[in-house]
């Protein structure tokens, strides 16, 4: 009897292979959206929902049920940018605006992640001192060194992988939050509740949220990471195809998780210091030191342990992301070639890009700049500086010439639009009252 050879359907290009099981294959998706949320809770996320719940109290709980779907939505426009486009953000906006408008954005970047940065390392050297006895003088230029050497030596798939791991020390705020013993009935209530921001430093808090949580370096990886899957996977001219119904959807996944994991532990960081400085009247927490030797005898050792340790361990997976997103969109505005996949002597201006932005960095913890303040107020600048940006992304999106008549989704839009409002409104709102 003669049997058909199975031949692979135009349309479905997995069918003649083994499917893999649910579970694996939802793991194999998770790449860029899952770094890109998880990096969002860095030293500097970690110290911004820090000093709200100590000064609020669990007043802002509720704002992560809201900044859920915005940064889901923003970051599935930018991911839909590099898929479409086969460019980064600069290079997707330079379509649409003059190159002088481009610079002075990559410029504002520059600025704002490089104090980022270095605010990252002083939070950073401060918990590896308190959880090892040595002087952050002699942490800064190791962790320093070992982020530079993974970053010029790994290409994108090892420093991906590296990162995801990382991504599970976010968890630990989770469990700080469930060993205080919150009343949940009161906890619930602010959660479901929203309570209008009353005074300058409600509102300045709301800002800070917003910027720590849809913050513009987010922009630039999520969607450079997808140029760099496709250069990985060997797809180097694929800038002409349009990007598959499947590359679509498991991306809408990828960045869900994301978004999921960033929103659920801010919400946790919040709460336990809403638990225990707020509770207890430290209201001006300073530095990160201050936060976790009080967080001691008010939770105990093991939550103030693993408060200190998960800032240690999400600046290593959040400075790699902002010394990125600051070379990519210098190498897209100047066209330089770019890539971690590239070696270093054809990638040259980005890469010293890089290294510049990290040893710039690690001299905050030589000036004596108060980290948490810092940390803060960079928050609070990104608040301010992202609706800008944010409408520009919205117009690339929009334009079905540029997005190769594969634009972002019209809730995607209207989501990303209302983003757009919010955060104007709430920068207003900071400078009125």
């Amino acid at each position: 009897m003669y049997v058909q050879p199975h031949v692979l359907h135009p349309h479905n290009p997995m069918s003649g292979l083994k499917r893999k099981a649910p579970w694996k294959r939802f793991f194999s998706i998770l790449g860029p959206g899952l770094v890109t949320g998880a990096a969002d809770d860095d030293p500097s996320g970690i110290a911004t929902y820090t000093v709200v719940g100590a000064q609020m109290g669990t007043a802002l709980l509720w704002t992560a049920f809201i900044t859920l779907p915005l940064m889901g939505a923003v970051q599935m426009m930018c991911a839909r940018i590099g898929l479409a486009t086969g460019e980064g953000i600069a290079g997707a906006l330079r379509s649409k605006f003059p190159r002088w408008a481009i610079a002075c954005m990559a410029g504002a970047l520059v600025v704002a992640n490089t104090i980022n940065i270095g605010a990252d390392f002083e939070g950073m050297a401060d918990a590896a001192q308190m959880l090892s006895g040595i002087s952050g003088y002699v942490w800064i230029p190791l962790m320093a060194a070992a982020i530079v050497l993974a970053m010029v030596f790994f290409n994108y798939a090892a420093i991906v992988n590296i990162l995801k791991w990382l991504t599970l020390v976010l968890f630990a705020y989770v469990i700080t939050a469930f060993i205080l013993h919150p009343q949940w009935g009161a906890v619930l209530r602010d959660t479901f509740i929203p309570s209008w921001p009353k005074g300058h430093d409600a509102w300045a808090g709301l800002v800070a949220i917003l910027g720590t949580t849809i913050s513009p370096y987010l922009f630039f990886w999520q969607a450079s990471q997808e140029v760099e899957i496709k250069k990985t996977d060997g797809k180097r001219k694929w800038p002409g195809r349009r990007a598959t119904w499947r590359e679509i959807v498991d991306r809408k996944i990828d960045v869900g998780v994301g978004a999921f994991v960033s929103n659920i532990v801010m919400y946790f960081i919040i709460l336990s210091a809403a638990l225990t400085l707020h509770k207890s009247g430290q209201t001006h927490v300073e530095t990160s030191r201050q936060a976790s030797e009080a967080l001691r005898p008010l939770a105990g050792p093991l939550a103030a342990t693993l408060y200190t340790a998960g800032i240690v361990g999400v600046g290593f997976l959040a400075i790699p992301a902002l010394a990125g997103s600051t070379a990519y969109a210098l190498a897209e505005t100047f066209r330089w070639r770019q890539g971690l996949n590239e070696r270093f002597r054809r990638a040259g201006p980005f890469y010293i890009v890089i290294i510049v932005s990290i040893l710039a960095g690690t001299l905050f913890y030589f000036l004596g700049i108060n980290p948490v303040k810092a940390l803060f107020w960079t928050a609070v600048i990104n608040g301010l500086l992202a609706p800008f940006l944010l409408a520009g992304i919205l117009a690339v999106a929009c334009d079905a010439r540029v997005m190769r008549s594969q634009p972002s989704s019209m809730t995607g839009r209207w989501v990303v639009a209302v983003t757009v409002v919010i955060m104007f409104a709430a920068g207003i709102g900071m400078i009125l009252v």
